[in-house]
């Protein structure tokens, strides 16, 4: 069977150059007789895969020295609470905004250290947009500010980064990270799953400022310390080896493609296409406001409802998947990673097209 298109939000599509040199290296790693997924953590051979990885990370983001790069594992999820357990130092409130599910679920989990300042929310507009900073309510007391530049689920992004009212910046980039060039130095902490952008989930990114390292809240284990992970070069424990490895091949595909300058040159023409599509059609329709449509993740929806299953069903005997979505939205949702092929993209156009003419 030939290949799927998979627009699946995560795990998502990986670059089929990277799997296809992944499994040639599956049995024997270069002449070491043994699988990455068999190598301790310690020896010679995973550690060069490890400090390749992190340098070809710190080169195509232009990462500042005064950064470090931990690879951890507990997804984006475990960040939710890292974060206040790590970064309150001795304050007792945080800043977060509301536009999504996602900045949801991490306030809901702040909330059980500190108190949530919720500078602005979205969600009386059904998450479809992005409330104006003239609007947003910063607490003068905050130990930090935290966003999710784009909301997976809702298809709603950031193009720009916002200012943080003198704290530091932390940002959920889960669904972001690598699509496009971004100023690291503008922000205290960065975290991202890897199942979007970066390779097989169980790994976890986190780029954080080295003077945001430091004692935790009293009681957080040492395994949720960002000191414990940046005082041990990730290896504190042993780390998800076959993830972070994969990842690797993933920044070597991005810097052979041109870096992150070309991947958004790329992602733009993608996401561009596809909204065209739906704009121009009565059929289809996004309903997230054009200032702050996702390159990354497009929801839609179908005229008829009803419709629905159909377009599911018939979609993926043409070979494009993972197309229903989010069961807190509904309709259709179409994730175009980086990994995702532009033909991917117009081969989905053209499905649209076509079942438009057999159901409009």
């Amino acid at each position: 069977m030939s290949r799927v298109f998979n627009f699946s939000a995560g795990p998502a599509v990986l670059p089929e150059e990277v799997l296809k040199q992944a499994a040639s290296e599956m049995t024997d790693w270069r002449g070491s007789g043994m699988s990455v997924m068999e190598m301790s953590h310690r020896g010679k051979e995973f550690v060069s895969i490890a400090e390749k990885a992190e340098a070809d990370l710190r080169e195509i983001m232009n990462i500042p020295n005064n950064y470090k790069v931990l690879f951890l594992q507990g997804g984006a999820t475990s960040q939710f609470a890292m974060v206040p357990m790590n970064l309150l130092m001795g304050k007792k409130t945080a800043d977060y905004i509301n536009t999504g599910q996602w900045s949801k679920k991490a306030i809901s989990e702040a909330k059980r250290y500190c108190n949530v300042n919720v500078v602005a929310t979205s969600e009386a507009n059904n998450f479809t947009t992005i409330p104006p900073q003239s609007e947003w309510k910063f607490d003068p007391n905050a130990a930090y500010f935290h966003y999710t530049p784009n909301e997976t689920i809702g298809g709603v992004e950031f193009h720009n980064i916002p200012e943080a009212d003198n704290v530091p910046l932390i940002a959920d980039m889960s669904s972001t990270i690598l699509s496009r060039p971004v100023d690291v130095s503008k922000f205290g902490l960065i975290y991202a799953g890897a199942q979007k952008n970066i390779g097989p989930a169980g790994l976890t990114i986190v780029i954080i400022r080295e003077d945001m390292i430091g004692e935790p809240t009293s009681g957080t284990p040492l395994m949720l310390s960002y000191k414990t992970h940046a005082d041990n070069g990730s290896m504190y424990n042993t780390p998800p080896t076959y993830a972070w490895y994969i990842a690797g091949l993933v920044f070597e595909w991005i810097k052979k493609k041109g870096g992150l300058k070309a991947m958004a040159g790329i992602n733009k023409r993608k996401a561009d296409k596809l909204y065209t599509a739906i704009d121009n059609s009565d059929f289809y329709k996004n309903p997230v406001d054009k200032k702050c449509r996702s390159c990354m993740n497009v929801p839609f929806i179908l005229k008829n409802p009803e419709l629905d299953k159909t377009f599911i069903e018939e979609s993926k005997k043409a070979g494009l998947v993972a197309l229903k979505g989010h069961r807190s939205v509904g309709g259709m949702r179409a994730s175009i990673y980086n990994a995702m092929p532009e033909e991917g993209v117009d081969a989905l156009i053209s499905f649209m097209e076509e079942f438009k003419k057999k159901n409009g």
